[in-house]
């Protein structure tokens, strides 16, 4: 049970924010040049183009230099080789256009489904001329839409393809870290929820305090004085802090009304000050906060923070999100990649998936096909070009981690970020060790055997 620091020591006055080198690397998220006329096509060309090369050098290593890497229309019946393409699941279940027309129409909709895939599914090959279907030896419920891989095997009688083997790209090259001498913590969080109706902002408050040095013993102090980089990966608002009234009108009858309401935007303003008038902070968009719906998100608008955009510590980023801090690397995203791939799997574990991401090189792999990004022309921002030391997904049911290493030795940190609205833990990182260490904070309101006010309130702080 922390204490609160009503008259700090002449210890805690001594104590300082530690700090680290930090870079930037969401400029490749930025959309300078919008244009929506071009089909996806393109972007899934691109990504195969930039995978093939690499997937080729990964299939001589794992399969040897026989094996004879063929294109779909270069197959013959019964010959042993290997083929690179996409990865696409036929699903009945999927949702499409035709939901919408039957709402329109008030016809009967489609039920809503928390999982689109059944026991009919089935799973297509595509390179960049023709499609082939897969069996055999591949998991067709496990199978992520979108990912690029390389199949070994032969086309049977039925010109369909018998899968032996899978293999997914190898990682990039991943850029040595040296750890710090001493402790320096990275403080990762998500799902803020401001103006949910089951919100204990009590809670929140706690830990801004105790991030900010003013809560907690002087172990807490020390703990937190080392924290020198704090990541919100997405959902700051919840989506009832939506304008009700502005969502159920007519398109046309909102162009000069907010869909947000102005209240838990002002709240959030008042806690971001709070924070980043102590520490910098890296304020991702979600999908439940006033930003574009497409990936990448582009950063939340400044005009929205008019107290806490006095500070020059306050970072606007995308999402997703990369920067380097203190010679580490990090990727992640808010959550959306992860619930697209976990709709249509029967992936159930969200760490599963977060590491499924990370073996395919590839952060969003189900967009276009199931999650709305842009259409690129020549580039695909999503393929991991840096393999990351810490990889983490924000908006989570619960907190875990894993230290994960690859077949050639590189080792990353994978982390699930929990709702804070909905769990009241954060993360914290340790750069030193790599070591990640849920902090809970919660609160605990009980009266006394006399007159109590509120002033009296216990509150504790669960790490």
């Amino acid at each position: 049970m922390s204490e609160l620091m009503c008259n700090p020591t002449e210890e805690q006055l001594k104590l300082s924010r530690g700090t680290s080198n930090y870079h930037s690397h969401c400029d490749q998220f930025i959309i300078k040049d919008r244009n929506y006329s071009r089909q996806y096509a393109h972007l899934y060309a691109q990504r195969l183009k930039c995978f093939y090369p690499t997937l080729e050098k990964t299939i001589q290593r794992k399969w040897g230099n026989s094996i004879n890497i063929c294109k779909l229309f270069e197959l013959k019946k019964g010959e042993r080789c290997c083929v690179i393409g996409t990865i696409f699941k036929s699903m009945e279940l999927r949702p499409n256009i035709l939901k919408e027309i039957s709402d329109e129409h008030n016809l009967m909709p489609q039920p809503s489904r928390e999982k689109y895939i059944s026991d009919s599914d089935t799973l297509i090959l595509e390179d960049d001329l023709q499609r082939i279907s897969l069996v055999g030896n591949i998991d067709v419920s496990k199978a992520v839409i979108g990912t690029i891989v390389a199949v070994l095997g032969k086309e049977d009688s039925s010109s369909k393809f018998e899968v032996e083997d899978i293999t997914f790209v190898d990682l990039p090259s991943q850029i040595p870290a040296t750890p710090p001498e001493q402790d320096r913590s990275v403080l990762l969080m998500s799902g803020l929820g401001i103006g949910s109706e089951d919100q204990h902002l009590l809670n929140l408050q706690m830990m801004i305090d105790m991030v900010t040095g003013n809560l907690g013993n002087i172990e807490d102090q020390k703990m937190t004085a080392n924290i020198v980089q704090v990541i919100v990966a997405g959902n700051s608002l919840s989506s009832n802090a939506k304008n009700k009234d502005a969502m159920s009108m007519a398109k046309y009858l909102t162009r000069n009304t907010s869909p947000i309401s102005s209240a838990g935007v002002r709240n959030l303003d008042d806690i971001l000050a709070q924070l980043v008038s102590s520490i910098p902070v890296d304020i991702m968009p979600g999908e439940q906060d006033p930003a574009n719906y497409t990936l990448p998100q582009q950063p939340l608008h400044r005009c929205m923070f008019p107290r806490a955009s006095l500070y020059s510590s306050l970072n606007l980023v995308t999402n997703p999100y990369e920067a380097t801090i203190g010679g580490f690397r990090f990727c992640g995203t808010s959550g959306q990649n992860v619930e697209s791939i976990y709709r249509t799997t029967t992936m159930d574990d969200r760490m599963e998936i977060l590491e499924t991401t990370l073996k395919a090189g590839h952060v969003a792999p189900t967009a276009p096909d199931l999650l709305g990004c842009y259409p690129y022309f020549n580039d695909d921002p999503f393929i991991i070009k840096h393999c990351p030391h810490i990889y983490f997904t924000g908006n989570q049911p619960k907190f875990q981690t894993k230290r994960w290493t690859d077949s050639l030795g590189k080792k990353v940190t994978l982390i699930c970020i929990p709702e804070f609205h909905t769990t009241q833990t954060c993360v914290l990182v340790n750069l030193r060790t790599m070591e990640c260490q849920p902090l809970t904070f919660d609160t605990d309101i009980s009266e006394q055997a006399s007159d109590v006010d509120m002033a009296d309130e216990e509150v504790g702080a669960k790490r």
